[in-house]
């Protein structure tokens, strides 16, 4: 059975309510967090999607709702395509469904996701820090994550900040 791209983004806009955009000719789809394990699921089974290729997130903070995007991007070799998929994530506290057991290449991927964003990912089969020492304090990718000890400067908060900032001697 052959498959292509535009069937697969049609099987997730019925299915699981995803929105489709293209981009630069580049399709991404926006999925709510309650549907990723049954659609990555689906993509393999039904749709011949044999690779998780990455997965990493976007902070958007200081905006709240969605602070987050969890961003996947699925490949399949024998049908000669790939896109994108961005699950949306409210709060400071955020989690999301393992989809080790449909992708076992998620297993490093969303291990860094909890410990560089500090997103818990239920489910997974081994989850704690892969990059940063275990008693270490905070999630270094978050925007609101102090910059050895500075505050972290934005444009809303640039002048009152710069004000501050020390200075060499000259």
């Amino acid at each position: 059975m052959a498959v292509d791209l535009k069937s697969v983004v049609t099987h997730l806009e019925k299915n699981f309510a995803a929105e489709a955009r293209e981009f630069r000719g580049q399709t991404k789809l926006l999925l709510s967090p309650i549907h990723i394990l049954e659609a990555s699921r689906s993509l393999r089974d039904q749709h011949g999607v044999e690779r998780l290729a990455a997965l990493s997130a976007v902070d958007y903070w200081p905006e709240r709702s969605p602070r987050f995007h969890i961003i996947y991007e699925f490949h399949s070799l024998q049908h000669g395509f790939r896109f994108e998929v961005r699950v949306p994530l409210e709060g400071d506290e955020p989690s999301l469904d393992s989809i080790t057991e449909i992708f076992p290449a998620a297993n490093w991927h969303e291990r860094e996701l909890w410990d560089m964003f500090g997103i818990r990912i239920n489910n997974h089969p081994d989850l704690r820090r892969i990059l940063m020492p275990e008693d270490w304090v905070g999630h270094p990718l978050r925007k609101d994550y102090p910059l050895g000890y500075e505050e972290v400067q934005f444009t809303f908060n640039f002048e009152e900040i710069e004000l501050r900032k020390p200075r060499p001697k000259d």
